[in-house]
C-alpha cells in the first residue's frame, strides 16, 4: 500500500497517517489524532487530539471529529454529520473525562446527522440522513427522525406474514389452529408435535416503546418461539448467511427460532405483547450479544 497523501492546501499534525490514507484540502488533522489506513478524509473535516479513525473509512466534507470519538474499519460518515462529546457544555469550562463515542464497524452515518455523546452505533447500522441519535443503536439497524426510531433491518428480505418465510430462511414459521366465533378467537398449538424442543421457560415482554428495540442478540443452545399474543411486533432474523424481517401480527402464527439465529425485535405497536417459550432457563452465558462475535461464532 502506498505512502499517505497530504494535500499541499491541507493541515495535518498527526504524525499517525496510515498508508493509503488521502487527506485532502482544507482538512486539519491535530497532533494526537490516529488514523487508520486507507481512510478518505475529504474537504474541510476537522479531526481533534483524542480521535483513533480504523482501516478503510471514509469522512466526507465538513465533518468535525471531537475527542473521545472511536471510529471502527469501514465506516461511512456523510457530509456534515455532527458529533457531541459534552452532555453539558459551557463556555471555557474543561472536562476531567468525556464520554466515549463508538462508531462500530461498517455502519454508516448520514449527512447532517447529529450523535450525541456517550453512544455506540453498532456494526453495519445505518444512520439515516438528518437523524439524532440519543441512545445506542443495535447492529444492522436501519434508523431515522428525531429521536431516532428504528425502521429496518440493513441487508434484509420483507417477508410477508400470509405469504409464510421463503425456503432457506433461518427461522420457521408455525401456524395455529385457529377457531372463531360469537365468543372470540381461540389460537391453538399442539406444541409437542408442532416443536423441536420442549418449552423450560415462558416470559412475556410488552410496553417496548416504538421504534426502538428488544433482543439483539442470539442463544447457543436455546430455541425460541415467539407469538404475538396482540399487537404486533416486526422481527428481524440474521443466520449470517440470509436476512429477514417479518411482522407478527396477533396469535395466528409463531416464528420457531433455532440456536445460532440472530434476533431483533423491532417497531412494537402501542398494544404489543410479545410470549416467549425457551427451550433452555436463563443463563446470560450463553447469549451472545455482540455482533461481531456472533459473525464469527456462527456465520
Amino acid at each position: 500500500m502506498s505512502e499517505p497523501f497530504i494535500h499541499p492546501q491541507a493541515l495535518c499534525e498527526s504524525r499517525t497517517i496510515g498508508a493509503g490514507t488521502r487527506v485532502w484540502a482544507f482538512a486539519h488533522v491535530l497532533p494526537g489524532a490516529v488514523i487508520g489506513a486507507d481512510n478518505n478524509i475529504c474537504d474541510g473535516v476537522f479531526i481533534e487530539n483524542d480521535v483513533v479513525t480504523g482501516d478503510r473509512v471514509t469522512i466526507k466534507c465538513g465533518v468535525q471529529l471531537w475527542d473521545g470519538l472511536r471510529v471502527e474499519d469501514d465506516v461511512f460518515i456523510g457530509p456534515n454529520a455532527t458529533f457531541t462529546n459534552d452532555m453539558f457544555p459551557r463556555s471555557r469550562v474543561q472536562r476531567d473525562a468525556l464520554p466515549p463515542t463508538t462508531l462500530r464497524r461498517g455502519c454508516s452515518i448520514g449527512a447532517n446527522a447529529t450523535i450525541l455523546p456517550g453512544v455506540t452505533v453498532g456494526p453495519g447500522a445505518m444512520v439515516g440522513a438528518g437523524t439524532v441519535i440519543t441512545a445506542d443503536v443495535p447492529a444492522n439497524a436501519v434508523v431515522v427522525g428525531n429521536p431516532a426510531r428504528i425502521v429496518g433491518y440493513a441487508g434484509a428480505e420483507e417477508v410477508i406474514l400470509s405469504e409464510g418465510l421463503p425456503p432457506g430462511a433461518p427461522c420457521r414459521l408455525i401456524r395455529a389452529d385457529t377457531h372463531r366465533d360469537p365468543r372470540g378467537r381461540l389460537s391453538h398449538w399442539p406444541l409437542e408435535a408442532a416443536l423441536p424442543f420442549t418449552p423450560r421457560r415462558l416470559y412475556v415482554i410488552d410496553g417496548a416503546p416504538d421504534g426502538w428495540a428488544r433482543g439483539g442478540g442470539a442463544y447457543r443452545r436455546s430455541h425460541q418461539f415467539l407469538i404475538v399474543t396482540q399487537g404486533a411486533v416486526t422481527v428481524a432474523m440474521d443466520d449470517g448467511r440470509s436476512r429477514h424481517v417479518l411482522r407478527l401480527s396477533g396469535p395466528d402464527a409463531g416464528l420457531h427460532v433455532p440456536p445460532g439465529v440472530w434476533t431483533l425485535q423491532y417497531g412494537h405497536s402501542t398494544d404489543a405483547a410479545l410470549l416467549v417459550l425457551a427451550s433452555e432457563l436463563y443463563n446470560p452465558g450463553e447469549r451472545v450479544a455482540e455482533y461481531l462475535q456472533f459473525s464469527l461464532d456462527f456465520a
